[in-house]
């Protein structure tokens, strides 16, 4: 349907499947009441993705693809946590087990042949759930939701076997973390039940375990054979003990369940081993898993290993090989993205995988559609890991005579030559602002909840606007007041919406610092990396005075999180005569604020620290972050505004310019010192 319907035809068509895919949500989720199968409901979102796919200028606000699978809803009253419930980075290989153990051993700057010991354990397929324990009465559980604010679901956690609702001896507060579940068994008796009962027959156990929790009514969940079983915790008032092993056997100890396949490793080829060892027992363990997860297991060490962006540095999710299937590419379609980016998507003769049914996968690019040796009509072998977008791994029939494949060389939106920049496989329009594609996708992010936010100033309105010639760059979105008059009367438009979305542009012209530099659409910039930079230089003009500097390239690849792709995207975009004229324009309207660290107040905030030479008892990636954790700046080079100058063996002309200028310098020994009064 998707290659033949229109645009006018798709937008309606996308605001019914929003309506009609939202209602079943709610039939499913709140009153367990479902009215079509899981088939036919997985036929409507497919349908939504791909029309979303070929029409991404019209993804709706309240598109279900918006929405987080366990989002909270109405049903059941939010609660934020005390800690957030992170999830954790995955690995599918060997290899990329060994890179992470090696990784940590980097950051902690330990001798390559040094091992950290870990534990491993198998990682349930269920729904996370935190128990909150207070004078060793269970007071609080709540679903992990967005990782910040999850569902509270106490009176239903109440009715499970599993799960003590009193605890002796335990700390003040105790927040004991893992997954509820539906065993293999107790899944197939359900269904047994719910098909002689009529009632909605469960896709798997996991679904089911998820329906069964997330009911209003506590007797439903009652009556559904619900499990739990600990993996960790968040907040505590004291700790547990001195590594994880050790903690997850006090809280087996408390009476809560934890796994029996919990073990600690000594290596990397013990956690190899179990990791084996779990994958041969998988399909006689009595519950769905997905992978094995690693987590170090000195507790001190998981301190000072932090936390990158939503995931911890010291755990992760070691996921079983992908699952495969066959199916027929029926079409190759190009979508251009708010960078320039053309990306091939290839549509497939719908095939499910691991109990999902997949319709389309990424084709990355132009190399890889070569490599592949696809055309339409190829019979193709799709993989799916874990969560990662589906991708085509063989072409079965590409010995078959067809013509191969075009890869346009001129922009389908705007008809703009399309070329890749040397040593680059990614092919991208050249158009800029004067393509559709990119002047809509690159407004539309400005304004989006992670970058600005303006309230009333959607896709629907944005394309309106650009239709008119009245929005061409960011800044021309702070002067629709100009237009007041002319849009007051156009159809939907009346004096309290234009005045009220007006009043939002308002509101936005001292905009957040990070969401600010995340919303100008600079390549490889997410909004995690633009709070990096901004930790490090503080304002917009900061960080385009280090960009345009002579050796910007080093001096912003020292920052932490930032690495030298992103600096020469950085160094790239501020060089570029166009960009700096569209953002001295929008400056002339917005006055960003400045960045403000939630790192704690000490003597020691707002200053800048150079490290330089060897380091012995540290990484220089931990002592950076040690001044990150004191409000300071971890700086790359030495210059009149450096505070502070930590030198280790071998240090050279830094330290010489730190000496010509007067600045402190202190060694190892005396900054963990500095560090340790702070």
């Amino acid at each position: 349907m998707a290659d033949t319907i229109g645009e006018a035809e798709a937008a309606n068509r996308l605001m019914r499947l929003a309506k009609e895919i939202a209602r079943h949500d709610r039939l499913y989720h709140d009153q367990d009441a479902p009215e079509i199968s899981d088939a036919d409901y997985d036929a409507l979102v497919h349908e939504n993705r791909e029309l979303e796919e070929r029409f991404p200028q019209l993804v709706r606000a309240d598109s279900p693809s918006r929405r987080l699978g366990a989002a909270p809803t109405t049903g059941l009253a939010k609660v934020a946590h005390a800690r957030p419930m992170l999830s954790l980075d995955n690995a599918f290989s060997e290899e990329e087990v060994a890179e992470f153990v090696g990784r940590i051993k980097r950051f902690l700057n330990l001798p390559v042949d040094a091992f950290v010991a870990m534990t491993a354990e198998p990682k349930i397929d269920g729904l996370s759930c935190s128990l909150r324990y207070e004078g060793g009465q269970l007071v609080l559980a709540a679903t992990r939701g967005d990782g910040a604010v999850g569902e509270d679901v106490t009176a239903n956690v109440r009715t499970i076997g599993d799960i003590p609702q009193q605890i002796a001896e335990a700390p003040a507060v105790l927040e004991v973390r893992g997954e509820v579940y539906m065993s293999k068994a107790d899944f197939e008796a359900l269904n047994d039940r719910q098909e002689a009962a009529g009632g909605k027959i469960f896709a798997n156990p996991r679904n089911a375990a998820a329906g069964s929790l997330r009911q209003k009514d506590p007797s439903i969940t009652a009556a559904r054979p619900l499990r739990f079983l600990a993996h960790g915790w968040g907040e505590i008032s004291e700790p547990l003990a001195d590594s994880q092993f050790e903690a997850m056997k006090r809280i087996e100890g408390f009476g809560i369940p934890v796994s029996e396949l919990l073990v600690r490793c000594d290596d990397l080829s013990a956690m190899i081993a179990h990791y084996r060892a779990i994958e041969h027992a998988r399909a006689d363990l009595p519950f769905d898993i997905d992978g094995v997860v690693y987590k170090v297991d000195r507790l001190d060490l998981q301190e000072r290993l932090g936390f990158v962006a939503r995931a911890p540095r010291w755990g992760l999710a070691h996921k079983f090989p992908a699952e495969k299937a066959e199916t027929t590419l029926e079409a190759i379609d190009i979508q251009v993205g708010r960078t320039g980016k053309l990306t091939p998507v290839g549509r497939l003769k719908p095939v499910g995988v691991g109990g999902v049914i997949v319709a389309n996968v990424t084709l990355h690019n132009r190399d890889e559609i070569e490599r592949l040796g696809l055309r339409v009509g190829d019979r193709v072998r799709i993989q799916r890991a874990g969560d990662v977008i589906p991708q085509v791994v063989e072409n079965l029939t590409r010995d078959e005579p067809r013509p191969p494949y075009e890869f346009p060389d001129h922009c389908p939106m705007c008809n703009s030559e399309a070329v890749a920049e040397e040593g680059e496989v990614d092919v991208r329009c050249t158009g800029g602002l004067i393509c559709p594609a990119q002047r809509f996708e690159r407004l539309r992010h400005f304004v989006s909840r992670g970058a600005l936010d303006i309230e009333g100033l959607g896709e629907k309105s944005i394309a309106e606007f650009i239709e008119l010639d009245w929005l061409h760059s960011p800044a021309d979105i702070f002067r629709l007041r100009n237009h007041r008059e002319q849009l007051i009367g156009r159809e939907g438009w009346k004096d309290k919406s234009v005045d009220n979305l007006l009043a939002s542009i308002e509101a936005k012209r001292e905009p957040d610092g990070p969401r600010f530099l995340f919303g100008l659409g600079i390549r490889h910039v997410g909004i995690v990396t633009a709070r990096d930079l901004l930790k490090c230089f503080g304002t917009i003009e900061e960080l385009r005075r280090a960009a345009m500097s002579e050796g910007g390239e080093s001096e912003l690849s020292s920052v932490q999180g930032v690495g030298p792709v992103v600096a020469e995207a950085l160094v790239d975009f501020f060089h570029e005569e166009h960009n700096r004229e569209v953002l001295d324009d929008l400056l002339s309207e917005v006055r960003p604020k400045p960045f403000v660290s939630d790192a704690k107040q000490t003597e020691w905030t707002g200053k800048t620290i150079v490290f330089t030479g060897s380091l012995e008892t540290m990484s220089r990636d931990e002592a950076k972050a040690q001044a990150e954790r004191l409000g300071a700046r971890a700086a790359g080079s030495v210059s009149a505004k450096t505070d502070l100058v930590v030198a280790g063996p071998g240090a050279g002309s830094k330290l010489k310019k730190a000496e010509e200028l007067g600045i402190r310098v202190v060694n190892e020994a005396e900054w963990a010192q500095i560090v340790a009064d702070a």
